[in-house]
């Protein structure tokens, strides 16, 4: 369990400028000692879920979210990391004890206890990502995410070869499956409208069942499922859980062959440039700008405990642009993309998924 503090003073003094003023004919003006602004007082705070901070990935979005509203408010923030799913508890507890005035708790797997802990707490404000809790002191950051990874289905089956594009998660929440669905989905609707038979494998759509690695550390049971996908000849892969993406790249670069990785949560062309060779696009959830937007609501007074719900329509998901793929897919790849995501929020094309938030 790691905790750290950090602060960025950006506002504190109002200073004059920095010239005197001179009046004409007479001596220069005495100079005003500078106007001290009042502290803010609010502690914001964060724990993660065992991914941890430098998962490149879902943590590692909402700290950099807390952390730019910390910096914007001039505040400290306290961000505790959770080495495994039995620091939960204690995690927020710790937080609790430390008499932060708004926690935000990182993913599905702290439901349990972010409920409890905001119903012995009325007077603290939570928030939780990807989860809803239906509580007056609990605001609920989702995603429906769905949505974008249809469209990363489909550059997926447009840029397939070999006919074969997969997908694999860490465990099968909704979170996670989410994702999967709209992938499928994607892929399928490639096949209508091009009258091509794109395979994906590692999830029934129908069945609701897939490939898992039973967590989101990378290691030996991400790296298998990985290269099971590759020994089926798939060509791309979308892991689904944070940091098991990279045994999924290790995966790529020991089968010497030429297979293209997608990502999730953020870019991971940016946040990771040691795989960025490999990287075709990602499916983003704008995590980073919804905690702050959260963070710095509730710092001046408006936090509500109404949920939040990123889509393709109000900018909280998408798709990555394809860098160094941009030369090796279809040249008319991006424009098709910008007329799925117009037809998704026209409702003319139905991506759903019993993820999805409201469900």
């Amino acid at each position: 369990m790691i905790i750290t503090t950090r602060k960025r003073a950006l506002g504190g003094l109002a200073l004059l400028g920095a010239s005197a003023l001179v009046l004409a004919g007479c001596a220069a003006a005495p100079e005003e000692a500078p106007e001290e602004t009042e502290a803010l007082d609010f502690l914001p705070c964060i724990v993660s879920d065992a991914g941890g901070w430098d998962d490149k990935s879902f943590n590692e979005a909402a700290y950099e979210g807390i952390e730019e509203a910390a910096a914007e408010l001039g505040v400290e923030f306290v961000a505790v990391e959770s080495a495994d799913e039995n620091a939960y508890e204690p995690n927020v507890q710790q937080l609790v004890d430390q008499d932060c005035d708004l926690i935000v708790t990182v993913g599905f797997l702290l439901a349990e206890a972010t409920t409890n802990a905001a119903a012995a707490n009325p007077d603290i404000n939570f928030a939780i990502i990807d989860e809803f809790i239906d509580a007056p002191n609990v605001k609920p950051i989702q995603f429906n995410t769905v949505e974008a990874a249809f469209l990363a289905g489909y550059v997926a089956a447009s840029y397939s070869e070999t006919g074969v594009v997969g997908t694999f998660g860490g465990i099968p929440i909704p979170p996670v499956t989410i994702f999967m669905d709209g992938f499928v989905q994607g892929v399928d609707y490639y096949n209508e409208t091009k009258g091509t038979a794109v395979q994906a494998l590692g999830w029934d759509l129908a069945g609701q069942t897939g490939a898992f690695t039973g967590g989101f550390a990378p290691g030996t049971e991400a790296l298998t499922t990985a290269q099971g996908l590759i020994d089926q000849n798939a060509d791309v892969l979308l892991p689904v859980g944070g940091p098991i993406y990279f045994s999924a790249a290790e995966a790529i670069r020991d089968s010497g062959r030429s297979i293209a990785l997608m990502g999730v949560d953020k870019d991971i062309f940016v946040s990771d440039p040691d795989i960025a060779d490999l990287v075709l696009t990602s499916v983003l959830k704008n995590i980073a700008t919804a905690v702050y937007d959260v963070v710095t609501g509730a710092a001046t007074g408006g936090f509500d405990s109404s949920p939040y719900v990123g889509t393709l329509d109000n900018g909280g998901v998408g798709v990555a642009e394809f860098h160094d793929f941009e030369s090796a897919v279809d040249p008319e790849l991006a424009g098709e993309v910008e007329a799925l995501i117009a037809g998704i929020i026209d409702g003319s094309i139905e991506v759903t998924s019993p993820a999805s938030p409201g469900q």
